[in-house]
């Protein structure tokens, strides 16, 4: 780890060393948690993925496109691309880390809730949020051709405020 991550670890671990000058720290899950998160995915822990997990999987169930976790790494100070982001996200999601969420052709965002479940997506705040009801169901399902199997089914009900 560079001493610029630790510094990430130990701000957050003790934000009362911090100065009231300086803009409160971006907290994460333990830096122990995400190697072992990795390395049970069959991923080595580099230091972007070990930085860009902590910001992840830290604050619970977050749905968040690429550019957010660019941004709020920018934030923490974490040298990396916008590319290693995209890329980490994907490699994340192919481990079973992440889902994947298309809202439309444009935008995607990343889940850290893997379980099975459905979204609201806020037209007006570009936001998206888990539908609560563990128990909504589709009541008919089309007819999967011959050889295919459903991997998953993603319900995304757009939303937008009344007129």
């Amino acid at each position: 780890m560079t001493n610029q991550i630790t510094v990430l670890s130990d701000d957050a671990v003790d934000p009362a060393s911090r100065s009231a000058a300086h803009q409160p720290a971006l907290t994460g899950c333990p830096w122990h948690d995400v190697n072992e998160m990795l390395q049970a995915a069959g991923l080595r822990p580099t230091r972007q993925r070990m930085a860009l997990g902590w910001l992840l999987f830290g604050k619970g169930a977050r749905h968040l496109t690429a550019e957010m976790l660019y941004e709020e790494a920018t934030l923490a100070k974490v040298p990396v691309s916008l590319a290693t982001v995209y890329n980490t996200l994907n490699q994340l999601t192919d481990a079973g880390l992440l889902r994947q969420v298309s809202v439309d052709g444009t935008k995607t965002y990343f889940d850290t809730n893997v379980t099975a479940h459905h979204h609201f997506y806020l037209e007006n705040n570009h936001e998206l949020v888990d539908i609560p009801d563990p128990h909504l169901v589709l009541s008919k399902m089309p007819e999967v051709p011959e050889g295919y199997e459903i991997a998953r089914v993603d319900m995304v009900v757009r939303l937008r405020k009344k007129r």
